[in-house]
């Protein structure tokens, strides 16, 4: 426990890939109204339609630490990595953050995400956690990509 303690406080005070930057191909704001968390965040991506590439991920973060950590977290597993594993890293981080702790998280997937587990156990913060990535499917929506096949992160837990 203490371990993932500190894996969200260092993501949070040194988040990766931290920092607008150009060029872009989408850039959204997102707010969690909730507690005033905010977020502005660039996605690049690179490659032809089915096997695009996270090229760059870039964000201005207000917020929390779990907020500005989960973020660091998504631009950290995800960057350089194609869509469609990116949005199976969003499926699996969702999936966790909304099981009510019946899901503790693959290491091999998320990564350093599974430090976030426990806030599946506090539902008033798993919107913290999900504000970078939902703003992450928002900028890649609006980039043009395609995530039709965004896995169902609750399909397991029906």
């Amino acid at each position: 426990m203490d371990l993932y303690q500190q894996l969200i406080l260092d993501h949070s005070k040194n988040p990766q890939h931290a920092g607008l930057r150009d060029p872009f191909d989408a850039e959204v704001h997102h707010v969690n109204t909730s507690c005033g968390d905010e977020i502005t965040l660039r996605v690049k991506l690179a490659g032809e339609a089915g096997e695009q590439v996270l090229e760059d991920l870039s964000y201005d973060a207000i917020g929390c630490s779990i907020s500005v950590a989960s973020t660091s977290i998504l631009a950290e597993e995800c960057t350089g990595q194609r869509l469609a594993e990116t949005l199976e890293t969003y499926a699996a981080m969702k999936g966790m953050l909304t099981s009510r702790g019946k899901d503790s998280g693959d290491e091999e997937v998320i990564g350093d995400g599974v430090a976030l587990a426990g806030v599946a156990q506090y539902p008033a913060r798993v919107k913290c956690a999900l504000l970078g990535w939902s703003a992450y499917l928002d900028a890649l929506a609006r980039a043009g990509a395609d995530i039709s096949t965004t896995p169902d992160p609750t399909e397991d837990l029906r």
